[in-house]
């Protein structure tokens, strides 16, 4: 069965979803729930990167294209790794809605967004070495494993996760 999802822009009205994702049980591999400050600094971010120009990043509320419902959010915004300009990519699924394909099918949707109105050929993701699911969702997306990675995320806090890597076609 495919799977039909809308990437929705971020607005002012999505930050019930990064409360959800601050869960404990969603941010277990990210060094754990932020704090309200910090959930209300993403905000920002999340809407101003939304705001500008599409090949500078987006983030996306994801949701089921038949019933609307919100499944995670998924996104993309630009960074510099290893003197190389690319893009870093992350996503969220809600854990009522894990396991059925959807993080991969966001991702698919994401790498055709970005495909369409990014400038850089190379897109990453760093999941936490120890992060089995999301390891999966890289390979089931196409990505390449590079290895193991001494990664920033948040910034200050050093942590070794996977560098994986999907390159755009030319």
């Amino acid at each position: 069965m495919e799977i039909s999802l809308r990437l929705i822009p971020w607005s002012e009205d999505d930050a019930w979803l990064l409360t959800r994702a601050n869960e404990p049980e969603m941010t277990k591999y990210l060094g754990g729930p932020e704090s309200e400050e910090r959930l209300a600094d993403r905000q920002r971010r999340y809407i101003a990167l939304s705001a500008q120009d599409p090949a500078a990043g987006r983030m996306f509320r994801v949701a089921l294209a038949t019933s609307g419902e919100t499944v995670g959010s998924v996104g993309f915004w630009p960074r510099e790794w290893r003197d190389q300009e690319v893009y870093e990519s992350g996503w969220a699924v809600l854990p009522e809605h894990q396991g059925r394909g959807l993080a991969v099918a966001a991702i698919a949707e994401l790498l055709a967004y970005v495909r369409e109105h990014g400038t850089r050929r190379i897109v990453h993701a760093f999941p936490a070495t120890d992060h089995s699911g999301s390891h999966s969702v890289c390979r089931r997306a196409g990505f390449e494993s590079l290895g193991e990675v001494n990664f920033e995320y948040p910034p200050g806090v050093f942590h070794p996760s996977h560098d994986w890597r999907y390159t755009l076609p030319a």
